[in-house]
């Protein structure tokens, strides 16, 4: 891993002169998240970092809100020297991504935006931010175990592998980091809905069939507030499908991706 000025742990793999995709993991997560993701992306040139103080990362130097994860894409493309990027981000990482279209559409060639939350209601908006105020009480394990039910399939949790490494993503996280961030989950969702100026940014939206935290209706809505985009939810699968079949998101990401640079 390399370290940007910032504190930031990131990779970067791929033909030199390939576009750029940068991939953006979830809370609580890390860039390893995208492991298996990898060899699909081989004709890309890709960029993989941790988000503050999370795996490698070191923490922000300011309290966090979307505009500050937002704005560690653009502080990682300066040093790279990248003009634009595709970006694909899951979960959060979807939530970042679409703040950074908002704040830096200029530097923004497309948009996948996987398993990411929109308008919750509002009782699943007080459940999120129960959650988040339980793991600034309490810690970053206090829904762990909950959260494995919402996120795998039984018979994927059964298996062990994947749980026990999103455990250990987890186990990395720095504490203050991890409840600023899930904060920013619960609450940043806020300003991404209705935004003033519709998105008119090339974009893939996806979630799975049950996932009950990012659901298909808001695929749907985020969609709907994007001028160029188009819908695909995965069946069956949870909220970390992209674990348990990363083939169901690659094959459809990278098509779109593919499509946007002919």
């Amino acid at each position: 891993m390399n370290i940007a000025p910032d504190g930031t742990a990131y990779a970067l793999s791929g033909p030199t002169d390939a576009p750029l995709v940068v991939l953006i993991h979830g809370l609580g997560l890390s860039c390893r998240l995208w492991d298996n993701h990898m060899p699909a992306f081989g004709k890309f040139k890709v960029l993989r970092y941790d988000l503050y103080g999370h795996g490698d990362s070191g923490p922000s130097g300011e309290q966090m809100n979307l505009t500050v994860l937002s704005d560690q894409i653009l502080g990682l493309l300066n040093h790279i020297g990248a003009e634009k990027a595709h970006l694909v981000g899951f979960s959060i990482g979807g939530m970042i991504n679409r703040r950074f279209a908002l704040d830096h559409p200029e530097r923004l060639a497309s948009l996948a935006i996987l398993n990411s939350p929109h308008d919750r209601g509002v009782e699943a908006q007080a459940a999120v931010e129960a959650r988040a105020a339980s793991v600034r009480d309490q810690g970053a394990f206090s829904t762990f175990d909950a959260a494995l039910a919402r996120w795998f399939t039984p018979e994927y949790l059964a298996t062990g592998s994947g749980p026990q490494l999103v455990r250990d993503w987890r186990e990395q996280v720095d504490a203050e980091s991890y409840a600023q961030a899930a904060w920013v989950l619960a609450h940043g969702v806020r300003e991404l809905i209705a935004p003033t100026l519709a998105m008119d940014t090339p974009s893939l939206v996806m979630t799975c069939e049950n996932d009950s935290g990012s659901t298909p209706k808001m695929s749907i809505d985020i969609a709907a507030e994007i001028v160029q985009s188009t819908v695909q939810i995965v069946p069956k699968l949870q909220h970390l499908g992209l674990m348990e079949d990363p083939d169901a998101f690659t094959q459809p990401v990278v098509k779109f991706l593919e499509a946007q640079i002919k």
